[in-house]
């Protein structure tokens, strides 16, 4: 069997593991939102099919990224099977036994054991492949668990203050291979910087150097930046579309040589913007960053 057919005929418990999520909120999504299995072969069970995959992981996606599990379903289901194609390829295995070894941790508030076993999964994988394969399954399981029970609020914001600080340590870059820095914000209000302090971190591994604005970056700032520096690539992020303003791109400014326009999050998702280029996750931006730079 070709592996196109293999993804064609996954089980529950296969995408629970792709995704790192647990098998019983697949069902969970299946039976609240209708993203479940929709292939059906006589005598077994249903399987999920490429496209349902897809919308899965793009679903997962937006989860992590702080969408609610409701909205996050809506957008899913109209996201095309084309592109959902695309998100497949972004899937990884993820260690459920790290992962819910975390988890308990986090439930006990335990901040010393996460900083160890983050710091070491850094020191052995790397920040992007350990943000790609444990922090975001590790995020999501406890989003999840407080949609589904009211509980985890605060372990939610230790675990993030955590990650977010180990983070920051890794954004700075001894040699780098740009001499102009990559400029990196949180538009309007957006005050979610998680994502984006994931991405300057993963581009550092790379000795990619960034110009970090963070949390609530006013259109002022970023055009300021823009006139003064010429970034060869400006990444811009929102996570909710109350943020993702087509002003802050119009508002840059002419420069020359011209810098790729990138915008990250879900809030950007639903936007049509010919100037920019929309990455659905941390490994479609830094592969648009770096071919900005023409690394």
């Amino acid at each position: 069997m070709s592996s196109e057919q293999e993804v064609a005929k996954l089980t529950v418990a296969a995408v629970a593991r792709r995704l790192g999520v647990a098998p019983a909120t697949l069902r969970t999504w299946d039976r609240r939102y209708g993203l479940g299995p929709s292939e059906h072969f006589l005598g077994e069970h249903r399987k999920y099919s490429k496209a349902d995959l897809g919308r899965l992981v793009y679903m997962h996606n937006l989860v992590i990224s702080g969408v609610s599990p409701a909205d996050a379903a809506r957008l899913a289901l109209t996201h095309s099977e084309n592109s959902a194609s695309g998100a497949t390829a972004s899937v990884t295995p993820v260690d459920g036994q790290i992962v819910n070894s975390l988890l308990r941790a986090a439930y006990l508030l335990d901040r010393a054991n996460i900083e160890s076993e983050i710091r070491s999964q850094i020191n052995e994988h790397g920040v992007a492949l350990t943000w790609i394969n444990l922090l975001v399954p590790l995020l999501c399981a406890i989003g999840e668990k407080w949609e589904r029970t009211g509980t985890g609020i605060a372990s939610e914001h230790m675990v993030s203050d955590v990650i977010k600080r180990i983070l920051s340590e890794h954004v700075v870059v001894a040699h780098p291979r740009n001499e102009v820095p990559v400029l990196v914000a949180c538009v309007g209000e957006e005050t979610h910087s998680l994502a984006i302090t994931a991405l300057a971190a993963s581009l550092a591994e790379e000795d990619i150097q960034v110009q970090f604005l963070g949390a609530r970056t006013p259109i002022e700032a970023i055009v300021e930046v823009v006139t003064r520096c010429a970034p060869p690539a400006i990444f811009l992020w929102a996570q909710t579309s109350e943020h993702a303003s087509l002003e802050v791109i119009s508002a840059l400014p002419a420069v020359r040589p011209s810098p790729r326009v990138i915008l990250g999050g879900p809030g950007w998702a639903n936007t049509k913007c010919e100037s920019a280029y929309y990455a659905e996750d941390l490994a479609a931006a830094c592969r648009e960053i770096s071919q900005a730079l023409g690394l």
